[in-house]
């Protein structure tokens, strides 16, 4: 799947600091309108759909974690390797993301509204566009992955394992968009429970996978980098087609609607909402690349730190992941049902939980940073550089968790500009321009990791005033789905 800012070395915040954070969204418009029997509902129905959703993720997170560790053991450049890879793979990703951005708006709207109908021509028309763009998105990636990678200062040997490591994701590129695309439908349509257990089938499989493939054994051939590719990619395969089976027979919450889903008022509805979260992932991951183009500056270790603190932190961020889904199926539903007062409360105490968990998640972490990198890398210099790392971001997890929140409900509301809007400002506006000025003055690149800090502080903040404005509710007002 980001303050005044806080120097490097600062305390986490404390556990009042996040309750006082917390109690100040009670005040929000709307929430403190909910009438006592409502908020319990309202909350019950956020568990309900966030814990299926951060459950898979956290599996998800598990494996890469897993992941990380065998690629780790083949040295520090092949940690870099894979970092950098990843980071071309997700850029090639943005208009898949778009799409899911629409179709999880789309089929949420039809959901709250009662028209399943609509709600299956919408995924069915989704799956086609995704698939079409995974296509699009592989050609790229397998012609000029040499050149994509090449943007990143780094060793020869590191940029070729990068490059073998993005041909071989992108060969399974239009398997992971039947994938996400099945299941941003499904949790739009409030079901997280069948993208948990299918997900589980792919995790699974991708342990099971990957010691032999990266490593050698049970028959197997060596593969280094290229074996955790391939590792993930058969995995999504298996669960991908899982999943597109049940669909296809009806055996999914979504059903697999008919002729016609691809009518032109639909496709330009998809397109008109899922634009700008195109925009937002292009500016994210362009942004991401600008950054770790920077830190590349500074060597293999800092680069790998990078990776690896991105992995354990991304225990925390999975919990905000599930309860941004959360928030943006209840608004889209509720929206949909004409109810936006219940839209505006469910994505406030969406936020308020995620806060809260976020924070004591990434307390943990923060606590157990070093161990934790230890077993992923065997470097002094890379464990030293990944825990500063940690603390920092670590110490970001209220501001993160509010935009993981008010982004999705403002997403599933179908206002896919503001978020748009401030990562172009808070990723490439503040992150780049602070961690570019702390090159430049040759500052450590402990200045640099810092300047995430920046970048979350202004994101949350434009958030907050976008999300107490209201104006998110009016978005469909003027256009409606086919």
């Amino acid at each position: 799947m980001s303050s005044p800012p806080v120097e490097p070395g600062s305390p986490a915040p404390s556990d009042a600091d996040v309750m006082d954070r917390a109690a100040s969204l009670g005040d929000a418009p709307g929430l403190a309108s909910a009438s006592p029997a409502e908020l319990p509902a309202v909350e019950l129905d956020i568990w309900k759909l966030a814990l299926p959703a951060v459950a898979t993720n956290l599996l998800f997170s598990s494996v890469s974690f897993v992941g990380i560790m065998a690629v780790g053991s083949l040295g520090t450049s092949a940690l870099a390797a894979v970092t950098a890879g990843e980071r071309v793979f997700f850029i090639l990703q943005a208009v898949l993301m778009a799409v899911t951005a629409g179709t999880t708006a789309l089929v949420a709207r039809a959901y709250g509204r009662r028209d399943e109908v609509e709600a299956a021509l919408v995924a069915r028309a989704s799956l086609w566009i995704c698939m079409g763009v995974a296509g699009v998105a592989t050609a790229l990636g397998l012609l000029f992955a040499d050149h994509l990678v090449g943007i990143f200062e780094l060793g020869e040997s590191t940029l070729a394992m990068a490059s073998r490591y993005i041909r071989w994701m992108m060969l399974f590129n239009v398997v992971f968009a039947v994938f996400i695309s099945l299941a941003a439908a499904l949790r739009a349509a409030g079901d997280t429970i069948t993208p948990l257990w299918v997900g589980g089938i792919a995790n699974v499989l991708n342990v099971l996978l990957l010691f032999p493939f990266v490593y050698g054994s049970w028959g197997f051939e060596s593969l280094g980098v290229v074996g955790a590719a391939l590792a993930g990619g058969v995995a999504f395969t298996v669960a991908s087609s899982v999943l597109l089976a049940m669909w296809w027979r009806g055996r999914l919450r979504v059903g697999r609607g008919g002729p016609g889903a691809l009518s032109r008022k639909r496709v330009r509805e998809l397109v008109r909402v899922g634009t700008p979260a195109g925009l937002e992932q292009l500016a994210f991951q362009v942004g991401f690349v600008i950054f770790l183009w920077v830190v590349s500056f500074y060597g293999d270790a800092a680069y790998a730190a990078y990776g690896i603190g991105v992995r354990i932190l991304s225990f925390s961020f999975v919990v905000g992941f599930g309860f941004s889904i959360a928030a943006s199926t209840l608004v889209g539903q509720h929206l949909g049902a004409g109810d936006p007062e219940a839209a505006t409360r469910a994505g406030w105490r969406a936020t308020r939980i995620s806060l809260v968990v976020m924070v004591v998640f990434g307390l943990a972490i923060m606590l157990s940073a070093e161990p934790i990198a230890r077993m992923m890398v065997d470097d002094d210099e890379t464990v030293r550089l990944a825990v500063v790392f940690i603390y920092l971001l670590g110490s970001a997890q209220p501001l993160m968790a509010l935009e993981f929140g008010l982004s999705g409900a403002l997403r599933g509301a179908g206002d896919t500009r503001f978020p748009f809007y401030a990562v172009l400002i808070g990723m490439v506006g503040v992150r780049c321009s602070l961690a570019a000025l702390a090159a430049w003055l040759e500052l450590s690149v402990e200045w640099v990791f810092a300047a995430l800090l920046g970048d979350w502080l202004v994101k949350a903040l434009l958030l907050v005033w976008r999300f107490r404005s209201g104006r998110w509710q009016h978005v469909f007002d003027r256009e409606q789905p086919a």
